[in-house]
């Protein structure tokens, strides 16, 4: 199943210009991070450490302006951003959930600073708001060094849990986590520490909980009830 989806526009390696566009997006990031929001910093996370370090303070520099919703000035680090995508070569970048894995598909086809221009150039097509909520993760990404996996997941998403569900309606995620019958919609701190006691006393293996299920369980459990505490 496709979570999220950046196709990036680039000049080929033997054109003697430089340009950037983009074409198909699918980025959900509602509520933020999202599946988008966390695709891409993946594209950030995977290509940064390869872009001339020099031209770190114009990336940050470029980040900033679209966060602020300023007009930015054309061409911008070598690359001219256009909406013309005649002579272009593309990279694909896919954010894939296969059974209850997920998979970072990242084709890169262009130089690393091509797709993170190409990352950053995609959030100017959000709404201003989810601009300033998305940059800070975005300057977040671009300082992860490790493999784009589930600890990248929770490291965007600033949660314990890599559950893909919980990117797409934390709150929702957390109420079936501690086993809140379907439909429920307001919750008291009571409920949620009561369910939160006895999910926890059911997960343990002492009491029947699958061994080798119970460290992820748990960690679940906790943070479904900070989710829903957080939202009281």
């Amino acid at each position: 199943m496709l979570l999220a989806e950046l196709e990036i526009w680039h000049s080929r390696p033997i054109a003697p210009t430089r340009r950037i566009s983009l074409g198909r997006l699918v980025l959900p990031v509602d509520p933020v991070p999202g599946f988008g929001g966390v695709l891409l910093g993946a594209v950030l996370a995977a290509h940064a450490p390869d872009v001339d370090e020099d031209l770190m303070v114009d990336i940050q520099r470029l980040l900033s302006e679209i966060e602020r919703g300023d007009r930015v000035p054309q061409p911008r680090l070598r690359h001219r951003f256009q909406v013309d995508r005649h002579g272009l070569s593309h990279s694909t970048h896919r954010m894939v959930r296969d059974g209850d894995e997920v998979r970072f598909d990242l084709a890169s086809n262009g130089s690393p600073l091509q797709q993170v221009l190409g990352a950053i150039y995609a959030i100017e097509r959000l709404d201003l708001p989810i601009r300033r909520q998305m940059a800070p993760l975005l300057r977040r990404a671009l300082t992860w060094r490790g493999p784009i996996g589930p600890a990248f997941i929770t490291y965007m998403a600033g949660t314990r849990t890599s559950d893909v569900s919980a990117l797409a309606d934390p709150r929702a995620w957390a109420l079936d986590v501690l086993g809140f019958p379907g439909g429920t919609v307001k919750v008291s701190k009571r409920e949620v520490m009561a369910r939160y006691r006895e999910s926890l006393r059911l997960a343990h293996p002492d009491h029947g909980g699958d061994a080798m299920k119970a460290s992820k369980a748990i960690i679940d459990i906790t943070e479904a009830r900070r989710v829903l505490l957080d939202s009281i």
